[in-house]
């Protein structure tokens, strides 16, 4: 409890207090409203009313239990519901003490009061309540806040350990590669000297062909990996270039545009002109759309669609507007467990397994790092949306909390939270 010398504001969580005895009711907002904020309501189905109206407001739900209709502990329990950490007091006769006994049971309430209520006691009651709400929400957001930055340690380290690891293979792949094109250099003319007859060897388009092959095979891996390695370099990211969504995309489908054609995949750009600018790091952000477009066409059957549409974000907190961005395409699509590991560059994709993964995970750190989210799930009745959301302004966004489930969930479990603050 908060220290009796500290002054304590009774009046930051209100109280709800649900009686059919209008009476009652009249009398406990005459006697605590000069100390608490006050929520009336004279049945269980209006009490639940003003709970979900003012759900962020109040910490102390307080009821009777023998009302018309639904009875107090039908509300309690549909309190637990909506706000697990909401105090929640039975207020009953002496006649109704099974009710209390089942509310003590099942959980459902914190405490409960005798009627008729003596005033002093149960004023001294209402403040312990609020006290033990406070605390909660306190720890609560201690908890939130020490997650939040493991949620950013974890990323970080992600960050900086793949790209650690693609620029090392990139140094490894470079040097094997001129061992291997001094080596192709060297056999044909090798075994012509030595005149080595050999069907297809003396072939010099046989040669050029397989070392063309082969080379191109290596450089599209270092390319890969040259790109996992900048898209995670966090620091370089200066979010100083407006930009025009749709313009954006139509500057990078140009340079698409022989590979569509060849293999007549069309892109349709519905991205509305009158979408706010986005404050982004240009080359960055232009190469999202290009790895996002490399991994459509090495997915997507001839004759595909892809479509671009942009809205609005209508989750947007004030002030703080997104961008909400879709890719769709009617390809094949993928399976639920493929959706679930998709942005994981060591999962292979069956139809182009040397890909798969390596740009998804770019497209993620640069969605990422320009504080943004992306996922993908599968369209119906065939395809595949990614979705993208955007900040208008990334100086302006705290980091994604992607860890809002985690956190929900170690919120509802006090051994938990001990066991995590063990470990300050």
């Amino acid at each position: 409890m908060p220290d009796k010398n500290d002054a304590v504001d009774y009046k930051k969580y209100a109280i709800l207090y649900v009686d059919d005895e209008e009476k009652s009711l009249k009398s406990f907002a005459r006697a605590f409203g000069d100390e608490f904020r006050i929520f009336t309501a004279p049945t269980a189905r209006e009490g639940f009313q003003v709970l979900e109206a003012h759900k962020d407001e109040i910490g102390l739900l307080m009821t009777d239990q023998r009302m018309p209709g639904d009875q107090g502990t039908w509300l309690l329990e549909k309190a637990r519901e909506l706000r697990p950490r909401i105090v929640r007091v039975l207020a009953t006769a002496y006649a109704d003490f099974e009710a209390v006994i089942q509310a003590v049971n099942t959980g459902a309430i914190y405490k409960y009061v005798s009627k008729p209520w003596d005033p002093p006691q149960l004023e001294m009651t209402l403040k312990q309540c609020l006290e033990f709400f406070a605390i909660k929400e306190e720890r609560d957001a201690l908890l939130k806040e020490k997650m939040m930055v493991l949620h950013r340690l974890m990323v970080a380290d992600r960050v900086v350990s793949l790209g650690l690891l693609a620029a090392g293979l990139s140094h490894h792949i470079r040097n094997s590669l001129v061992a291997v094109k001094t080596f192709l250099d060297l056999v044909p003319s090798k075994l012509q000297d030595e005149n080595i007859n050999v069907s297809g060897m003396r072939n010099p388009d046989f040669w050029k062909e397989y070392y063309g092959s082969v080379q191109g095979q290596v450089e599209k891996i270092n390319d890969l990996l040259k790109n996992l390695w900048l898209a995670s370099e966090k620091s370089p990211f200066q979010f100083m270039d407006k930009i025009v969504l749709h313009d954006a995309l139509a500057e990078v489908l140009k340079g698409f545009q022989t590979a569509l054609d060849s293999r007549k995949i069309t892109v349709r750009n519905d991205i509305p002109t009158t979408l706010p600018t986005l404050l982004v790091d240009r080359p960055k952000f232009l190469r999202l759309f290009e790895l996002l477009l490399k991994d459509e066409l090495v997915s997507l059957p001839a004759g595909s669609e892809i479509r671009f549409s942009a809205r609005l974000a209508p989750d947007s907190e004030p002030g703080r507007p997104e961008i909400e961005l879709e890719l769709q395409d009617n390809g094949p699509g993928l399976p639920q467990e493929a959706l679930r590991l998709l942005f994981d560059p060591f999962v292979a994709r069956s139809d182009s397994p040397q890909e798969y993964g390596i740009s998804l995970m770019a497209c993620y750190f640069i969605v990422h790092h320009h504080g943004g989210k992306i996922d993908a799930r599968s369209a119906d009745p065939h395809g595949t949306i990614f979705r993208l959301i955007l900040p208008v302004d990334p100086n302006q966004l705290p980091l994604v909390d992607g860890s809002k489930e985690l956190i929900q969930k170690m919120l509802g479990d006090d051994s938990v939270w001990d066991k995590w603050v063990a470990h300050e």
